[in-house]
């Protein structure tokens, strides 16, 4: 499993032009999944991304998690994070796990993302939906964190 990691001022995802989730300051993760993934690798991957200290301390210095700045986090499904881009021009997407069991996976995901800081704070889109993304970057500061 991987989650690309932004932190943001703020971030949205529109679906059909509604805006389905939204947030202020906080994370924006991209999650992928893949065939070998369980649940467990999505809640240990939630505590890491909670935990993932980006956030500057009164001295600048990234010291504080999403946790300790009380920030939100909006949770987008990025089957892409697994394209193999090795061979040719157009990414092979095998490594991907199949909607079935990837969707089940991010909701896993989403529910330890959940308990680790607060369900009214986690955000989701629309798993296999076509998605815009919207979000003002915060240094910008992207990070990418995987299961074990």
């Amino acid at each position: 499993m991987r989650a690309l990691i932004q932190r943001v001022k703020q971030s949205s995802v529109e679906v059909d032009g509604e805006i389905i989730g939204a947030i202020g300051r906080g994370i924006l993760i991209l999650l992928g999944v893949t065939h070998s993934d369980t649940e467990e690798s999505a809640g240990y991957l939630a505590l890491r991304c909670s935990n993932l200290r980006i956030f500057e301390d009164s001295e600048n210095k990234m010291n504080l998690s999403v946790n300790d700045v009380k920030g939100e986090a909006l949770v987008i499904s990025q089957f892409t994070l697994y394209g193999d881009t090795t061979r040719g021009n157009r990414p092979s997407y095998s490594d991907a796990a199949q909607p079935e069991q990837a969707e089940s996976l991010y909701d896993k995901f989403v529910y330890h993302l959940r308990k680790e800081i607060g369900d009214d704070k986690v955000k989701t889109g629309k798993f296999r939906a076509m998605m815009n993304v919207h979000l003002i970057n915060d240094g910008p500061v992207t990070v990418m964190v995987e299961s074990k």
